[in-house]
């Protein structure tokens, strides 16, 4: 799967972002981040999701300044995200959006999040937290006028966060990224995303790997000769939601990109869906103020 034909969405800067990205949550070791990479830009793979939460930014950048010519791209071929840490949240976005510039060290970030709704050291009741956001947003508007963010957006937003956001921001979100998979089909925050033209991402899709065991997910995945993992990839990429699955395993880096060369049934589909019951696998941003 070259770059040139890697599937991907139109985000509303005009620029295509793919919707096959390497997550790299809990990638540590600086050998391990160069192996995913390695093997993420062998299957495919043209986008890579970091944060500076994650730690791994400066390793993301210089495995990636080693592999890219490696597999004949440049660093124009590559959609790279990160995020603002919520320690960095109000005053500090400026300096905490810069340090990710400096680590990743490729010149520009193609989009960057606020990660969290919420401020470290503050209570999810604060009532700073607004405003904190609406001062680490105007500092990442900053950066994308300069050109550095080429993209910003958010991630872990609720509808409420949203609309507060479009109210007040003079650069709308070109992104909202999130908790996604057949439990969670978060459909009031998709209709958010949609009344505003921002792209809604998936993050993980795999429930933290308990999807995976799911018998409807089993069955599916049975019945179309795939893994559970690509069925539950390929039902979010098939609504066009684009999702990063997380591995440092090669093998399964490779299998994760094998979900654009099937078709899940409109049956498949509405079984998968009939699973929602709003179970969060992951942090919930509801009571942040």
């Amino acid at each position: 799967m070259s770059s040139s034909v890697t599937p991907s969405v139109l985000l509303n800067t005009g620029v295509k972002m793919p919707l096959l990205g390497l997550g790299t949550y809990k990638l540590l070791a600086p050998e391990e981040v160069y192996q995913a990479v390695d093997a993420a830009l062998a299957a495919g793979y043209r986008a890579f999701d970091s944060a500076a939460v994650y730690r791994n930014e400066a390793d993301l950048g210089r495995s990636l300044k080693e592999l890219l010519p490696k597999h004949g791209l440049t660093r124009e071929d590559v959609f790279i995200t990160s995020k603002l840490g919520p320690k960095d949240q109000g005053e500090r976005a400026m300096e905490g959006a810069l340090h990710s510039l400096s680590q990743l060290d490729l010149g520009y970030i193609d989009l960057y999040l606020i990660h969290w709704p919420g401020t470290q050291g503050l209570l999810v009741s604060d009532q700073r937290n607004p405003g904190n956001r609406a001062q680490s947003w105007a500092s990442l508007e900053e950066l994308h006028a300069q050109g550095k963010l080429r993209a910003i957006g958010v991630s872990n937003y609720t509808a409420a966060h949203m609309r507060e956001l479009m109210q007040s921001c003079k650069i709308p979100p070109a992104l909202l990224q999130v908790e996604f998979h057949p439990q969670l089909c978060q459909r009031d925050l998709r209709s958010v995303c949609e009344e505003y033209g921002v792209c809604f991402q998936a993050y993980s899709s795999l429930g933290k790997g308990e999807l995976v065991t799911d018998p409807v997910v089993m069955e599916v995945a049975n019945n179309c000769g795939r893994t559970p993992a690509q069925v539950l990839l390929r039902w979010a990429v098939q609504q066009g939601i684009p999702v990063l699955p997380k591995s440092s395993n090669p093998d399964r880096i490779k299998d994760n990109a094998r979900i654009f060369d099937f078709t899940l049934s409109d049956i498949d589909m509405d079984r998968l869906s009939a699973l929602d019951c709003g179970h969060k696998y992951c942090w919930d941003p509801s009571e942040v103020a």
